[in-house]
């Protein structure tokens, strides 16, 4: 069975009442009658916060500007012939303009202003109840770069350049002392050289917190406790170099977490040899800005300070 991933964004909208903005799902999408945050996939190279911008108009007719980043939910679909991973981005969003329509024809037939009181009654799809306060999302487990068309990770590569989406989770991770916690990018790999925020690409199935976790084990050593989801961002490389030197349309998408070492030991590197952490140090915040830095570490570390 095929195993396919999916990067997708929401916006979570209320109004003054606190009514939550749904749309349906039509006969024609693959959960029909199954109630959806507005939003959907994001397209190769596109910020998800641009992704629910451009969505949610589409959806519902209305204009909205992104707050901040609410939540990061996976969940697995089983489809005919796949599984299909999906990382759900939700954004917090404040509606600035339009009129509320429907447009029929499409994988939603139906938006509406939904009462806090009837929600509980209407069939939500899974990451919908969570971010609500219900619980809902399936977990599986796998590995790997995903083709942003659908093609798992083992098919095989074609001489010319091909499209990828990665989704990936860092952490700002710091002790009681206040220091940060660094891995220094090994030879062979992107932006060898520099130090990073631990983290990296998530399983297949696995949900990001939980993949921040295991990084920051295999990269340091260190017992990670997740505090806070801090932001969303996203890089293309259209002259990237994938497997076996195979070059590549890249595009990462990654959220950043706040965590703590509430009982930090020495930083070590336990993954694998061959793996893209050379080392692995506890830095006090100011001494970190004045090594090499990658951009995300440099702009975390220098709005923690702040």
């Amino acid at each position: 069975m095929h195993r396919l991933r999916r990067i997708a964004a929401y916006g979570l909208c209320r109004d003054d009442t606190g009514r939550v903005l749904l749309v349906r799902a039509s006969s024609r999408s693959q959960h029909p009658g199954r109630w959806f945050l507005p939003g959907g996939g994001v397209e190769h190279g596109e910020h998800p916060a641009d992704t629910a911008v451009r969505e949610i108009e589409e959806e519902t007719g209305l204009r909205v500007a992104v707050e901040r980043v609410r939540e990061v939910v996976t969940d697995v679909d089983v489809l005919p012939d796949a599984l299909r991973h999906q990382d759900r981005l939700v954004f917090d969003c404040l509606v600035i303009g339009g009129t509320l329509r429907n447009e029929p024809g499409g994988s939603t037939d139906h938006a509406e202003w939904v009462a806090p009181e009837r929600l509980a009654a209407l069939p939500l799809m899974p990451y919908v109840a969570r971010v609500l306060g219900l619980p809902g999302s399936q977990l599986g487990r796998s590995n790997g770069l995903e083709h942003s068309a659908g093609v798992g990770a083992h098919g095989d590569h074609a001489a010319v350049p091909e499209r990828f989406q990665r989704f990936a989770a860092y952490g700002l991770v710091t002790d009681p002392d206040g220091r940060v916690l660094l891995t220094l990018i090994a030879e062979g790999f992107p932006g060898a050289g520099r130090w990073h925020l631990p983290g990296g690409g998530t399983d297949f199935g696995e949900d990001a917190a939980d993949g921040l976790r295991r990084e920051v084990v295999e990269e340091t050593g260190q017992q990670a406790r997740i505090t806070d989801l801090l932001t969303v961002s996203h890089r293309r490389h259209n002259t990237a170099f994938g497997p076996e030197g195979v070059p590549i349309d890249w595009h990462g998408v990654r959220v950043v977490f706040r965590a703590v070492v509430d009982h930090p030991t020495p930083a070590r590197v336990i993954e694998a040899r061959g793996g893209s952490t050379a080392e692995a140090v506890w830095l006090a915040p100011g001494r970190a800005l004045g090594l090499p830095l990658t951009e995300v570490a440099h702009e975390m570390i220098a709005s923690h300070l702040r």
